[in-house]
């Protein structure tokens, strides 16, 4: 399940290539700024690219590929290559080191930093998306979080399905989602997960470790209802 194949459609992405010669799909990670160090160092490439005079992208390292569209209020720090038809909508921040595929959405106050995301993937609402990797049409609802850093500040494990801990090496490592991964509103993915092609996790959701593909989990809660005594008059 760690392999970038075992999770990721490789073969119709456009830089597959930062994956070549890795055993561990996090280890394309900090693979990331030297990949985009040529691209970092040039005038930025907006041409072809709808671009309201209200957003604010970096004069140097940031290129937008065609169709594509960054709303008034969205902040684009470079270096970052976003591929053609992608929406980078009101209030977005993209801090750098952003590899964005073809026809993604990243919306509303949502955070992408030193990540690598498939092409149609969907970063709508209230999203941070840090140190992670997002495949083909993954889709995180309203308010998901991937944390990329233990409290201790120690480097990332990731705990596979026989609750084995492997050292990813990196302090900072949220998560990887395979093709069609879904994770509804409002939960979060703790450092080190790896969520199979597929999957669901319903709102609400705490998880951590590896979960295979085409398996859903169900959150649910328990709640009482109790009357409520009158207020003193």
């Amino acid at each position: 399940m760690f392999a970038p194949e075992d999770t990721l459609d490789l073969e119709s992405f456009a830089h597959r290539g930062i994956f070549d010669g890795i055993d561990k799909a996090w280890e394309a990670l900090p693979r990331i700024a030297s990949y985009l160090e040529e691209q970092a160092r040039a005038p930025s490439d907006l041409e072809g690219a709808e671009v309201s005079p209200l957003a604010e992208v970096a004069d140097t390292g940031v290129v937008l590929g065609k169709g594509s569209l960054v709303e008034a209020g969205a902040v684009i720090r470079g270096p970052a290559v976003i591929g053609s038809g992608s929406q980078i909508r009101a209030g977005a921040y993209v801090r750098g080191n952003a590899i964005i595929g073809e026809h993604v959405v990243i919306g509303n106050s949502c955070e992408i930093k030193n990540a690598i995301i498939f092409d149609r993937a969907e970063i709508p609402h209230y999203n941070y998306v840090g140190d992670a990797i997002l495949g083909y049409r993954a889709h995180l609802g309203a308010g998901v979080i991937l944390s990329n850093v233990r409290l201790d500040r120690r480097n990332v494990a990731v705990l596979d399905r026989e609750g084995i801990r492997h050292d990813s090496g990196l302090r900072k490592f949220s998560a990887i989602l395979g093709d069609h991964a879904e994770i509804g509103c409002n939960s979060v993915l703790s450092p080190g997960s790896i969520i199979g092609r597929r999957c669901i996790l319903y709102p609400l959701t705490h998880w951590q470790g590896c979960l295979p593909a085409d398996t859903i989990v169900k959150t649910r809660q328990n709640q009482a209802l109790i009357a409520r005594e009158p207020s003193p008059s």
